[in-house]
């Protein structure tokens, strides 16, 4: 997140607080003044958390203290009583979870697509060391066990063609946004909100992009799905001119263009709790009054092979989400499983 991101943070607490809107009124996803974006949510909350002690109190005493730090960190009064609603935070959707261990658990529901969930690192010293926030489709993503709730998948079958334009328009919502010739600003982040009038359109988008065929980078291992991702976004962002590389594990991968990236070394495409052509909000501020929907992202899907020593890209794809399974067919219902018990990633508060 660039400085100027960082710089608007404050703002939402303003407004929250002049507002004196309680955590259990409703707020549009999106809202330019009082809905807090995913990324920015995760900054104020570490920033106000970490350091404080739970030492010493109960399990449900400890929950209660957290809330009420998490309601002044945001510009919220503290309830005088927690109601027991799904989320505990339905204002700004979302959850808090407290974690000693790397075994996160979901009880009684299915993880929610567009839901935050706002998890707590604990130290052994019984003091918050760290804050994380995802939402559910991200969580999903992370999930090492293979005890996902539901997930949508499609089919990737290579054509003789090394690369395709499958949408070779934006969405009718996001066009007006886009403009042709446009380059990224020295100091933009890939991880920034997308803005007007900074977005490359689709073909451009795929001009740049398809000038990774036949590029090779290290493999690090099929049990490194993780580490061969960011090789690969690595060079997408300097591919589309981005001085910097960050990821934040938020979808989408970039955010700052709507674009979403993903390796493929096996024709099953994971596309986590959210169909591409959903027409649900997407979490970031509203662009010229307009609010984003998860079908006007941009997939850039890269197929690859590895001989165990470099991963090779041999094809690439483009679409808009609303055209995504114009060219990968769906595979028929959901993969289904109601376990919620989640191994987060080694790594998962560093990310």
């Amino acid at each position: 997140m660039s400085i100027e991101s960082k710089n608007e943070t404050g703002q939402y607490v303003e407004a929250i607080r002049r507002s004196g809107m309680s955590i259990y009124d409703p707020i549009e996803i999106g809202d330019p003044e009082l809905w807090i974006p995913t990324s920015e949510l995760e900054v104020l909350l570490d920033m106000a958390l970490r350091g404080i002690s739970l030492s010493g109190l109960p399990l449900r005493t400890r929950s209660k203290v957290v809330k009420q730090h998490v309601c002044r960190a945001l510009g919220y009064p503290v309830p005088s009583r927690f109601r027991h609603t799904r989320p505990r935070f339905p204002g700004q959707c979302f959850d808090t979870y407290i974690q000693k261990s790397n075994n996160l658990q979901v009880w009684n529901e299915d993880l929610a697509p567009t839901r935050r969930y706002v998890i707590i690192r604990v130290g052994e010293e019984d003091k918050i060391t760290k804050v994380k926030v995802v939402t559910g489709d991200t969580l999903a993503v992370l999930n090492t066990t293979g005890t996902l709730t539901q997930k949508y998948q499609a089919r990737l079958i290579p054509s003789e063609l090394h690369s395709e334009l499958i949408s070779g328009e934006d969405t009718d919502k996001l066009r007006p946004f886009v403009r042709p010739g446009v380059k990224v600003a020295m100091g933009v982040s890939p991880v920034d909100h997308p803005r007007s009038s900074q977005l490359i359109p689709v073909g451009e988008i795929y001009e740049r992009l398809r000038l990774l065929v036949g590029r090779q980078f290290t493999d690090t291992g099929s049990d490194q799905e993780r580490n061969r991702g960011a090789a690969l976004h690595q060079l997408v962002c300097q591919y589309l001119g981005y001085n910097n590389y960050q990821d934040d594990g938020q979808f989408p991968d970039i955010r700052n263009q709507l674009l979403e990236v993903k390796l493929q070394t096996s024709p099953t495409i994971d596309l986590g709790l959210v169909c591409p052509d959903s027409e649900g909000v997407l979490d970031v501020p509203r662009i010229g009054g307009q609010q984003i929907r998860h079908c006007d992202v941009r997939y850039a899907l890269f197929y690859a092979t590895t001989d165990g020593e470099y991963v090779t890209i041999t094809h690439f794809f483009l679409t808009t989400g609303e055209k995504f399974f114009e060219r990968f067919p769906q595979f028929q219902g959901k993969v289904l499983n109601k376990k919620l018990q989640i191994s987060l990633p080694s790594n998962f508060f560093e990310i």
